[in-house]
């Protein structure tokens, strides 16, 4: 494989991530409902592109089904309670089809490059090489990766983890496509080596939302279910495109407004899940190109002004109980909540004009979002990252559950909290152990079951890692999934960390960034996916996953593995435990011959497991016990916590603008399958920022026009991408976007939130100015 110059990439600076563009760029509105033809007709291109027509749509027809099906390892939104046949989505089935690639990497592919040839390549480029099929460990003499034998590089992992001077010199990095049986003995090999060190993209993601909905819940997940959403009389969703990222939600917002239910959305751009969809299994409707609304009231509040939102629509709640008994639900406030006078004065304290100045909305609009909220008796509040990834994002989500507390939205049908998690087990993950600050009953509970002594110090989180890291404090590094080269922040400040250990270790199917950017010494051990079977020496295993909303399933492959030298990610993990541990009293190999013995075991350690084998097996498995839900609130006072924090200015200052990262619609986190992005209207171009065309014009940028990106981090120092593409867009004044991980150069390690340890990447302060 070669590739031209256009394809190439800087190392560290400004990386180009997706493929070579097919054309000039190209900008023009999209007013086609989401999902519909758009989806099907982007779909059977993908399809046709990679050589799957048979392989992709058999896979469409097990994916998310509970007989026996797989779980997509795309978003974690719940599977259809009503057993839809086709419970699927355009980025869930790329993302299966670019799986299930016919192509693979194996020994002849590395011994025709060098990795500092492959370091060279777009990440696309990388990925798109196909399927690892085989151990396979760096050689520094010849720069290229060579064939390693199984044993071998457990024994290399084995034998440094043993030579270290103390187990916290090495981390044990998480993704979310980890099933839950492989995290619990994932996390059992870290503590048992004596290492709290897990970090996990949810310290990038999700941690505010589970550190404040634990102060005001005791709870750090969601209390709504999927039956929820089909009950609900208003629905708000913030700071979530939907469309691209969560997709199989626009299912539910479409039954949700034809049953007459209010749906707003909060998001400084409008995005196309929050105009009107054609759901591609609705057949009558793909037939008949009928659309279907998906909103009744979309708010652009500037970016980071979401808490000022809520603070005027609780304000205006509280306003309107001085004359409207039923405005606030006392009985529930009374009984259930403490804190409530606190937080009534300092609604009552914070003016409009300042709710006015920091949200960027009139407070007209602001009432109308309380009045739908008023007049709702059942609502749920659903946030993603574009609530999180600020440093007030805890306070944002307390914010929310305020509001919901304010008219008793909590522990009955159709009402509550509902965070929307972007990986399909991320959720499962924290669930099942992977936790950097554990709590002392989970670490009691594993000691006596796993007759183990786990550390009690809390360990790093991804930020502190990647510092340890790059000041030689952690000398091995195991990755398993994911791309942390690419997903962490401050890029060139990750890689050099990553180049800094003695030895990297990455689980991975596919070619990525991380195995480019590696340690002194460095392993790659290629795993089984999620559509493939697992087959150990007591039959076809399964694992299981937990989505969103708690619900716990199991997962079984279809296809025969990419390679007979793949092992599922328990065994690999087993086998680096066996390696380090030699006298564990673990029964690493026992528990890989049959999951079942697996999850056993997590059924005597975790909460809410219990009877784990047989309520896994039931038609839509089983959700796990919310307290909170059932008003029974793990908080000191024994009741739901009201939050007072006063409101952050978010206001950029004269001459900055506030820019947030994200995704576009052909990407997938880290991976990207075109430089298009069909919602926004781009074609051919990631190397761009949209910004307000009044901000352009006062700068003096054209359309289209290349712009210098200088983004100042607290300690005062600068980042900078350049040439970046000025595209116009619907984004209120004194904000812009851009794509990740291409932005993620621009946000400092240093710059993460004193609330949830989460880099800032949706709140960058940067000047924006004509390149040259």
């Amino acid at each position: 494989m070669s590739l031209d110059r256009a394809e190439q990439q800087d190392d560290g600076v400004e990386p180009r991530v997706g493929p070579a563009p097919d054309g000039p760029p190209r900008v023009r509105p999209y007013d086609h409902p989401a999902a519909g033809w758009g989806a099907a007709e982007s779909v059977t291109r993908f399809l046709v592109k990679e050589g799957a027509l048979l392989d992709g749509p058999r896979a469409i027809r097990r994916m998310n089904h509970e007989d026996g099906g797989f779980d997509c390892p795309g978003c974690a939104w719940p599977d259809d309670t009503k057993g839809l046949r086709l419970d699927i989505c355009e980025n869930g089935i790329k993302h299966v089809t670019w799986e299930m690639t016919r192509k693979r990497a194996g020994r002849e592919f590395f011994a025709a490059h060098t990795v500092t040839e492959l370091a060279g390549w777009t990440d696309h480029a990388l990925e798109d090489t196909g399927r690892l099929t085989e151990p396979m460990v760096y050689d520094p003499d010849t720069d290229h990766y060579v064939p390693i034998s199984w044993k071998d590089a457990f024994e290399l992992v084995g034998r440094t983890l043993r030579a270290l001077d103390g187990p916290d010199r090495a981390a044990f990095y998480t993704s979310g496509r980890l099933g839950n049986e492989a995290t619990f003995l994932y996390q059992l090999l870290a503590r048992e080596l004596g290492t709290n060190n897990l970090p996990d993209c949810s310290n990038m993601c999700h941690e505010a939302s589970g550190r404040a909905l634990t102060a005001s819940l005791g709870t750090g997940k969601g209390t709504v279910d999927l039956k929820d959403w089909e009950t609900a009389d208003a629905l708000f969703i913030l700071g979530v495109n939907a469309a691209s990222n969560a997709p199989r939600m626009l299912t539910a917002l479409a039954e949700a407004h034809r049953r007459g239910a209010r749906i707003v959305h909060v998001n400084p751009l409008v995005e196309a899940a929050a105009t009107r969809t054609i759901i591609p299994h609705d057949f009558r409707d793909m037939a008949t190109f009928r659309a279907t609304s998906t909103s009744s009231l979309n708010l652009q509040p500037r970016i980071g002004g979401d808490m000022a939102l809520l603070r005027g629509m609780a304000k205006a709640v509280l306003e309107q109980a001085a004359s409207d008994p039923k405005a606030l639900d006392r009985e529930f406030v009374e009984r259930y909540t403490h804190g409530f006078e606190e937080y009534r004065e300092v609604c009552a304290a914070t003016s409009w004009e300042e709710i006015e100045h920091q949200s960027g909305l009139p407070r007209e609009e602001i009432l109308e979002a309380a009045r739908v909220y008023r007049e709702a008796d059942r609502s749920i509040v659903s946030w993603c990252l574009g609530v999180t990834q600020h440093e007030h994002g805890v306070d944002t989500v307390r914010e929310i559950v305020n509001l919901l507390l304010l008219r008793g939205n909590l522990g009955r049908e159709g009402a509550g909290p509902s965070p929307v998690r972007g990986h399909s087990n991320v959720q499962g993950n924290r669930t099942c152990g992977i936790d950097h600050r554990p709590s002392g009953a989970f670490l009691d509970r594993l000691g006596e079951v796993c007759g183990i002594d786990p550390p009690r110090a809390h360990g790093l989180d991804t930020v502190r890692t990647v510092e340890a890291m790059r000041d030689g404090e952690v000398t091995v590094f195991v990755g398993m999934g994911g791309n942390f080269a690419l997903a962490a922040p401050d890029t060139p400040v990750t890689y050099a960390a990553l180049r800094n250990c003695e030895l990297t270790v990455q689980v991975s199917t596919k070619l990525n960034r991380s195995h480019v950017v590696h340690g002194r010494r460095a392993l790659i051990l290629p795993c089984l996916g999620r559509t493939e079977k697992d087959h150990q020496r007591k039959g076809e295993q399964a694992t299981s996953v937990e989505d969103s909303m708690s619900m716990v399933h199991l997962s079984r492959g279809m296809k025969r593995p990419a390679s007979p030298h793949l092992l599922s990610e328990p065994a690999i993990v087993a086998g680096m435990a066996r390696a380090a541990l030699p006298d564990s009293p673990t029964p690493w190999a026992w528990y890989v011959e049959d999951y079942d013995r697996i999850r056993d075991t997590m059924a005597r350690v975790l909460d809410g497991f219990e009877d784990f084998n047989r309520r896994v097996r039931l038609p839509l498995g089983f959700r796990i016990r919310q307290p909170a839900r059932e008003l029974v609130f793990l908080t000191p006072s024994g009741k739901a916590e009201f939050s007072s924090a006063p409101l952050p200015d978010v206001v950029p200052e004269p001459g900055t603008l506030a820019l947030g990262t994200m995704r576009s619609h052909d990407q997938w986190n880290t991976t990207i399958y075109s430089d298009d992005d069909r919602y926004r209207g781009v074609k051919s171009l990631r190397t761009l920022v949209f910004m307000n065309r009044a901000d352009m014009r006062e700068r003096g940028i054209a359309e289209l026009a290349p712009v210098d990106i200088t983004a100042t981090a607290r300690d005062g120092g600068t980042r900078a991408l350049h040439g970046y593409l000025a595209v116009p867009y619907d984004i209120p004044r004194g904000c812009a976007a851009g794509y990740m991980p291409e932005m993620n150069v621009l946000c400092a390690l240093g710059d993460y939130s004193t609330q949830s340890d989460q880099p800032i990447m949706k709140h960058l302060k940067v000047v924006i100015e004509p390149s040259g």
